[in-house]
């Protein structure tokens, strides 16, 4: 079976404290910190097992915090990686970690998806980062909320990003019909796929990926069809994604986030994103003849 797997474990803290953002600047405790580690491990070794099983799987880390400043994940992003029977393996992060341990990852698998927050980072410490992952050969995307006080910040650094390497924008949803159209046409000249993150799919009883194929795993192993359903559907180390997968309508109204509407087959979103799905990494000819020369 081919699946893949989003996971969160009880991390919830962060080295930035972005207003817009869900996940709170918070302190872990050193044993809630623990416990993460054990979730992640375990994880680990239970997609490890799968190779026997004949499946392929690519797993995404999306934490309430940031992964990459604890070594764990960092260790598990490169395991993984290593994995045979591995597609892709990405962890959402601010880069705000050192990238030396990356040359250990196969460059085939690994991927990153890297988040701007203007407000907590300058603009040429976040950009020699991802120059960092560029000349390493490591496959990433770049994208940042599109708050009014970000559009400068925002633009700039798509001027100064290699051409190839795919700035996309999360609208800003929290207030609504919160952009003027000019303001939409600016930020398609950055982004020229922004629109598609613009609305909210109306997924009322639409068919989904998600609970079939697609499956969001939290730290101890319990098992939602998508991550903003609370509904549970089963266990991981218990029922196994073979056991989990089920043809499932989307019980929520509407479907706003990337990591959700990607995998509503009506969409085909993977004529926009290839591969690059995962992480988020446009198709070169989707954006790439926006821009001559890596200027707008």
């Amino acid at each position: 079976m081919k699946a893949t797997l989003y996971f969160r474990g009880s991390l919830s803290s962060c080295n930035y404290s972005c207003p817009y953002c869900p996940f709170s600047k918070t302190t872990d405790s050193a044993e809630t910190l623990a416990k993460d580690q054990r979730q992640v491990e375990k994880f680990v070794e239970w997609v490890a097992m799968q190779e026997k099983h004949g499946h392929r799987l690519s797993v995404f880390f999306n934490p309430y915090g940031e992964g990459l400043v604890h070594a764990w994940y960092r260790e598990a992003i490169t395991v993984l990686s290593h994995m045979p029977h591995i597609d892709r393996v990405a962890i959402q992060t601010n880069l705000s970690a050192k990238l030396d341990w990356a040359d250990r990852l196969n460059r085939d698998t690994a991927a990153f998806w890297a988040t701007y927050h203007p407000g907590e980072v300058s603009e040429e410490r976040f950009l020699a980062r991802c120059l960092d992952l560029h000349r390493r050969g490591i496959k990433f995307s770049v994208g940042s909320v599109g708050v009014r006080s970000a559009f400068d910040r925002i633009d700039s650094l798509r001027r100064a990003l290699p051409e190839e390497v795919y700035l996309w924008i999360n609208a800003f949803k929290d207030r609504k019909n919160y952009y003027e159209e000019h303001e939409i046409q600016r930020l398609r000249a950055i982004d020229p796929l922004f629109e598609l993150n613009l609305p909210d799919y109306a997924s009322l009883g639409q068919p989904c990926r998600t609970g079939e194929s697609v499956f969001f795993v939290q730290g101890p192993g319990i098992v939602k069809r998508c991550y903003s359903d609370r509904r549970v559907i089963g266990h991981l180390y218990r029922d196994g994604i073979e056991g989990l997968s089920q043809q499932r309508a989307c019980g929520m109204k509407s479907c706003g986030c990337y990591i959700g509407y990607v995998h509503m087959p009506e969409l085909n979103m993977e004529s926009r994103y290839g591969d690059g799905l995962l992480e988020r990494r446009g198709l070169r000819e989707q954006f790439v003849t926006a821009y001559s020369g890596g200027r707008l």
